[in-house]
């Protein structure tokens, strides 16, 4: 592990790729050293030497299964006595489909990472930057945080719980120098879709996806600026707005019409 103390230094879980390369990115442009962390090795392999290094920060990269305990731990081992100013809790999963037919291991190792390992590695980390009565929190929670998510039901779950997280432990340290922002992005243009199963609805098929760089530069901009929450850019403050005052159960069928399996072609 690197010790370049005179530059601020940001931890970035799901480094190496989509949102969290791109937040990565953020940081290193503002002379931030980082550390990247994901679990396929090549790829934050890859993602660290296609990273900017103009400034003069530093990339490093820790690759483990953050969705298991000790994958968690040996992260925090990795970052060892450096004080972290930024963690930005972004690793994250998603699993399309009818709840009854998907498959129960992946979506209990969802769980796993994207609230477990929110959870803990926040207890970590957190509790040193409150010590020492400095730092800042981002969590990567999405705008289906909004709404009830039919088809992507645990998903979407996870996603609220860690908006719920992040709002609940703002409030908890009002009175620190510990910031916590959360971050809801709408739909982006990553490979979550792919990964997810969902190629074939009408969300996952959309042309219309936001580009991670400007969800990632939302992201930081808010976070500098301590705010509790951002929707990256109009478009998705105003569905956020319409999913706040719309009955839930209108806001779920809309949903479904984006997420039911085959509703690309519909």
């Amino acid at each position: 592990m690197f010790e370049t103390d005179n530059r601020p230094f940001a931890v970035v879980t799901g480094g190496s790729n989509g949102i969290g390369y791109e937040l990565a990115r953020q940081f290193l442009d503002n002379g931030y050293d980082v550390l990247i962390a994901a679990e396929d090795e090549a790829h934050l392999a890859s993602a660290a030497r296609s990273l900017p290094g103009d400034s003069g920060a530093m990339v490093t990269t820790h690759a483990a299964d953050l969705s298991k305990e000790d994958g968690v731990d040996s992260l925090y081992r990795a970052i060892g006595s450096r004080p972290v100013d930024v963690l930005c809790v972004n690793a994250g999963i998603g699993l399309g489909g009818a709840f009854v037919e998907t498959d129960l291991q992946a979506e209990l190792r969802m769980i796993d990472l994207n609230c477990r390992s929110a959870v803990q590695l926040t207890k970590l980390v957190g509790k040193n930057m409150v010590a020492r009565d400095s730092g800042k929190l981002l969590f990567t929670s999405s705008i289906a945080a909004t709404m009830p998510d039919p088809f992507e039901a645990v998903y979407g779950s996870t996603k609220v719980f860690l908006r719920w997280f992040g709002e609940a432990l703002r409030n908890e340290l009002n009175d620190t120098n510990v910031g916590v922002t959360v971050l809801m992005p709408g739909l982006t243009q990553t490979n979550f879709f792919e990964r997810a199963d969902m190629m074939d609805t009408k969300a996952g098929a959309s042309e219309n996806k936001d580009d991670p760089a400007d969800v990632a530069k939302a992201a930081f901009d808010a976070l500098m600026a301590d705010k509790d929450k951002v929707l990256p850019n109009l478009k998705n403050k105003l569905m956020g707005a319409m999913a706040d005052a719309l009955p839930d159960t209108t806001d779920a069928q809309l949903h479904r019409g984006l997420s039911k399996p085959g509703s690309a072609d519909a």
